[in-house]
């Protein structure tokens, strides 16, 4: 599968990016080809779990664009390894401007496409986009509260007061111009970390990259609960996937579930597994990409699909 490189300017920093072409006339229509812009999850990178997505989705006909937030990967942008919101969003934006723009593709079939902590900003994205034409959420991250819910009843209360701790020190640091204070991405349970579910360290490594870092800034403890990104699903008027591990320890299921009840064209595809399954070479892998491939062929196919054989 072929791809290029490229760079587009978001608020002034410059974002790294893959482009897929997409591979023969299933999806190409009079103005071009659907694009999906592919964003990865919480302290990730575009070599860290999306090359198995992406290929797939090329291979089919669809043109892809993958790409690093600020501050992560390839990308520049400084203080490095801060998950801000905003930003993120800000870049996703920049993303879904810069596929419209690309040769080929048709500006008005535009797919977003996010797993995990991007899982939730497709919905912001999509909400506040009505060209969108159709978004994909893989195990996302839904619902802040929940989350910190989630953490705070498997590490307690003295975990909970350890992250704010730590959160604190980045805050104030960051304040009077220090670089950021970091925490492990990964980690075992009850470690100082930012994910600590059982088997998320394990996970997270298996699919990590080169540009990858186990490293985030802490004021993201903080951040966390006030993020809330399912509540944008009424407003999305386009179709969107929602694909559920229902095992899932690190992004709670029941929010991403309640988010998609709230979307007037929702679909929902559950999993029998936890958040890092659905990962090239993981068990349910082939059933997700199966699953995100009908659901685009129903939605911005110009041709007919093989029948699919999706579990």
């Amino acid at each position: 599968m072929t791809r290029s490189d490229l760079t587009f300017d978001s608020q002034g920093v410059a974002c790294a990016a893959w482009h897929y072409p997409g591979v023969g006339p299933a999806f190409a229509g009079p103005s071009g080809c659907p694009c999906v812009v592919m964003a990865h999850g919480f302290g990730a990178t575009r070599d860290t779990g999306l090359e198995g997505f992406a290929e797939r989705l090329a291979a089919a006909g669809l043109d892809v664009l993958a790409f690093d937030y600020r501050g992560f990967g390839a990308s520049a942008g400084e203080p490095r390894q801060v998950a801000d919101v905003v930003a993120q969003l800000a870049d996703y934006r920049a993303a879904v401007a810069t596929a419209r723009g690309l040769a080929g593709v048709d500006p008005d079939r535009i797919v977003v496409w996010g797993v995990s902590f991007a899982g939730g900003h497709v919905f912001e994205i999509a909400a506040a986009d009505p060209r969108i034409a159709a978004t994909i959420a893989l195990t996302p991250l839904t619902d802040g509260v929940a989350a910190a819910l989630a953490i705070l009843r498997r590490e307690g209360v003295a975990g909970a007061l350890r992250t704010t701790v730590a959160g604190l020190r980045d805050v104030v640091g960051s304040a009077v111009g220090k670089p950021p204070s970091t925490v492990p991405l990964a980690g075992a349970p009850g470690t100082l970390s930012a994910l600590t579910a059982p088997g998320a360290y394990d996970g997270y490594t298996a699919i990590a990259g080169p540009t990858w870092r186990n490293e985030v800034a802490a004021r993201a403890f903080l951040r966390l609960p006030t993020y809330r990104p399912g509540r944008a699903a009424r407003r999305i008027t386009g179709p969107l996937l929602v694909q559920i591990a229902d095992l899932d320890q690190s992004a709670p299921p029941a929010p991403a579930l309640a988010a998609a009840g709230r979307a007037e064209r929702s679909e929902v595809r559950h999993y029998p597994c936890d958040h890092f399954d659905i990962y090239p070479g993981r068990p349910w892998h082939e059933a997700a990409v199966a699953h995100q491939l009908a659901f685009l062929q129903r939605h911005l196919a110009v041709r007919p699909a093989a029948a699919s054989t999706a579990p």
